[in-house]
């Protein structure tokens, strides 16, 4: 019989002895075994499929206050992650109770951590949800002063919401007692691999001593707890196990140091490893390990005094679970970070935040998202933040150009587990378990490098098509500019012909024409690369969506889940398997040809794996390194090719305003010289001012009109390009502005280009 099958109500006879039934109809019948939970299919009072506790007969000869001490407090509790108490109830003749609670159809927390998917700990995800239920459950026990004394995870149970969300419940409080914060109590209850060491000396070692123990007891149980949950196993192992090794378990947990979270013993009589961290395969994300850890660390602490109590571990688990998680994807490195922030904290703390994650500093960040730029402003609040996902952060560029270090994994070849050659059936099946959670691990690891992959080139091309657009704008203002001062230095209008008097005003004219014309040769010249910049980029783009295509068309995934398939086959056959007392000629040559099956089809999942998943994921990395260098240099050649022209355009209309009140002096002194001629002698026979000074006023006047028109574009010109110079405007553009251009060569022009 099973937990949470139907049993029918004559085993429940058999069980609880001759002529005995379960009074007040109860339907079916129930496995008696102390703090086990069983399925009754229907209890006829109101028609809920509810859960039967029946207690052993070494149960049920404790003191009577210690019986109904469970009764007791379940019914002073009343909380959605408490297990509900709906009755108790008596049967037949020898009255004894057993209890009606709420059943939780998805068995209990270990059952989930037992599986081989979680064989690495939780999704991180579904750890926040266990996380939420605990505290809350825990914060209900302790405002109606009880301490459960067994917390592990085989006794928080799960169940499925309307939703389909998991629901977790504290249940079996066997062991539960009232108990004040500043009380204490000397009885022992729990289970070892959870128990306080202080509990753990007296109950398992048998070693006197008359320490009596507090609420701080729970906490203890529930770090061990979430460290299982987080990681998939336990922290304290000492070689051969916990059980076997019971004196070398007391050593790792008392002698643990400061800030440690968990100990290993790896060879027999080998030393104690500490770790201050999580292990490199639980699937927790670097933001949620650094707000995790140290509470772990403050939790699993043996001397009371240091310990925190129960009220800053609600502070900080209830700061955890109430940040938000911004999904940013790191460009330079090729990572994706998960940053926990509370949604009333401004975006200048956000920006902290990734900066202690990726060591960007903030003013060195830029984000786009859905392919746009994201202007993200510090004194804003974190409200503002767009809603992103794992398949759709915020997507970081830096700066500084650095060297992608891409995802960080354990291989998991290193954590497969080997058969033995003889048929040991409980041996084959632990075997095969270890081999598929290593396998699904391959599985996760393997999308995460794909999803790696699509997250860079996409990113990449949202860049590139920015910088394309930068090129664009970029190119039709210098073209513009380039147009006016074509229109204007299109004539000689500046030449002394016969005639012509020797104005020193014409030679600053003709001074003032030339700079505007090795003007117009830089700005030809950064129109010219800017075009390269153009066909480099769209090369650069198709390279890209290429590239992307081969993800989309990736797939290894599936190949690794075809093996995993019909290795979890295998897998369920030897579970069944394990339980017999043995196996028959034929059954053990059938169990024999599926290790080699499992072995075989294991090999081809690590084949994939690191063939076409790693390889190909290490070979993007060095691909991306190269196209961020080039995506790095493009972005401030185009800046500064812009500041230039920007420069260009105001040299120009300095050179305008300058040219126009020259035209302006020479025009009226021109007018004024002819006034005066006209009053000292009657009109010449040919007329006065010669033809070619007279045309030359008429010029000088077009010119003026034209310089107007010049300017009014050339300053239109400057903002735009002022809008496409960013960050670095500022800088540059300030230096060219505040030192004017001379160029009167070809070799100088060239030289400003190159600036």
């Amino acid at each position: 019989m099973r937990v949470g099958a139907p049993i029918p109500t004559q085993a429940v006879s058999a069980l609880l002895g001759s002529g005995e039934r379960l009074n007040r109809g109860l339907g079916g019948g129930v496995l008696p075994g102390q703090g086990r939970h069983l399925c009754c299919p229907l209890w006829q009072k109101s028609g809920e499929l509810v859960a039967v506790k029946v207690f052993n007969t070494a149960s049920y000869m404790r003191p009577r206050e210690v019986q109904v001490r469970e009764f007791e407090v379940l019914r002073k509790l009343n909380h959605q992650n408490i297990v509900k108490l709906f009755a108790v109830e008596e049967t037949g003749g020898s009255r004894q109770k057993v209890l009606v609670m709420e059943y939780c159809s998805s068995g209990s927390l270990l059952s989930v951590l037992e599986s081989p998917e979680n064989a690495f700990g939780l999704p991180e995800d579904e750890f926040l949800v266990v996380l939420r239920c605990v505290v809350a459950g825990m914060n209900h026990l302790r405002e109606n002063g009880i301490v459960h004394r067994d917390i592990k995870p085989g006794n928080i149970m799960r169940l499925l919401g309307e939703e389909g969300q998991s629901i977790y419940k504290l249940t079996d409080f066997g062991a539960a007692r009232e108990l004040d914060d500043d009380e204490k109590f000397i009885s022992v209850y729990g289970t070892e691999e959870y128990l306080h060491p202080d509990m753990y000396e007296r109950a398992v070692l048998r070693k006197p001593q008359q320490k009596a123990f507090g609420v701080a007891v729970d906490l203890w149980s529930i770090g061990v707890t979430l460290y299982h949950a987080a990681t998939g196993s336990l922290p304290f192992v000492p070689f051969g196990g916990p059980r076997r090794n019971k004196e070398i378990m007391y050593r790792i947990t008392t002698e643990k140091p400061a800030g440690a979270i968990a100990g290993t013993q790896r060879r027999e009589n080998g030393p104690l490893e500490w770790s201050y961290s999580l292990p490199i395969t639980c699937r927790l994300s670097s933001g949620l390990q650094s707000q995790l850890v140290p509470i772990l660390a403050n939790i699993l602490e043996v001397e009371q005094a240091k310990c925190w109590g129960f009220d800053q571990f609600f502070a900080e688990t209830s700061d955890i679970l109430q940040r938000v998680i911004v999904h940013v994807f790191s460009l330079s490195e090729a990572v994706l970070h998960h940053v926990y922030i509370h949604g009333h904290n401004t975006i200048a703390i956000f920006l902290e935040a990734v900066y202690e994650q990726t060591n960007v500093a903030p003013q060195h960040q830029e984000y786009l998202f859905e392919g746009h730029l994201c202007v993200l402003e510090p004194n804003l609040s974190a409200q503002h933040i767009a809603h992103t996902t794992a398949s759709s952060p915020l997507t970081l560029f830096s700066m500084a150009s650095e060297t992608p270090k891409g995802l960080a994994f354990r291989d998991p070849a290193l954590d497969i587990p080997k058969f033995v050659p003889k048929v040991d059936l409980q041996a084959d099946y632990n075997t095969a378990k270890g081999v598929l959670g290593a396998g699904y691990q391959a599985l996760r690891l393997a999308q995460a490098l794909l999803a790696g992959q699509e997250l860079m080139l996409r990113g990449l091309h949202w860049f590139v098509e920015i910088l394309q657009a930068t090129c664009r704008r970029t190119l039709e203002v210098t073209r513009m500019a380039l147009l006016f001062l074509s229109s204007s230095l299109g004539t000689d209008r500046f030449s002394n012909g016969a005639g012509t008097p020797e104005i020193q005003e014409l030679k600053r004219a003709t001074e003032l024409r030339s700079q505007l014309r090795t003007l117009a040769g830089v700005l030809s010249r950064c129109s010219h690369n800017i075009t390269e910049t153009q066909m480099s980029l769209s090369s650069l783009s198709s390279e890209l969506v290429k590239n992307r295509d081969q993800v989309h068309e990736d797939r290894s995934t599936q190949k690794i889940q075809c093996c995993l398939d019909k290795m979890y086959l295998i897998y369920k056959q030897f579970k069944k398997s394990r339980v017999r007392p043995g196996l028959g000629y034929n059954e053990e040559q059938i169990h024999k040809l599926d290790k080699v099956n499992f072995s075989h089809l294991a090999k081809r999942l690590l084949q994939v794996f690191q063939e076409e998943c790693v390889q190909k994921y290490q070979t993007s990395l060095v691909t991306h390194g190269k196209h961020m260098r080039v995506v790095h240099e493009t972005r401030n050649h185009l800046r500064l090719v812009g500041c230039s022209v920007a420069a260009c355009n105001t040299e120009a209309q300095g050179a305008q305003e300058s040219l126009s009140k020259l035209l302006d002096r020479l025009s009226q002194q021109l007018l004024q010289d002819r006034a005066k001629g006209a009053q000292a002698s009657p009109p010449p026979t040919a007329p006065y001012p010669s033809p070619a000074l007279k045309d030359l006023v008429l010029h000088m006047q077009e010119l003026y009109e034209e310089m107007k028109l010049l300017a009014f574009d050339l300053q239109d010109n400057n903002r735009i390009i002022e809008g496409n110079c960013w960050v670095y405007k500022k800088r540059i553009c300030l230096t060219l502005m505040l030192t004017p251009l001379s160029v009167q060569s070809e070799a100088e022009a060239q030289r400003h280009v190159d600036l």
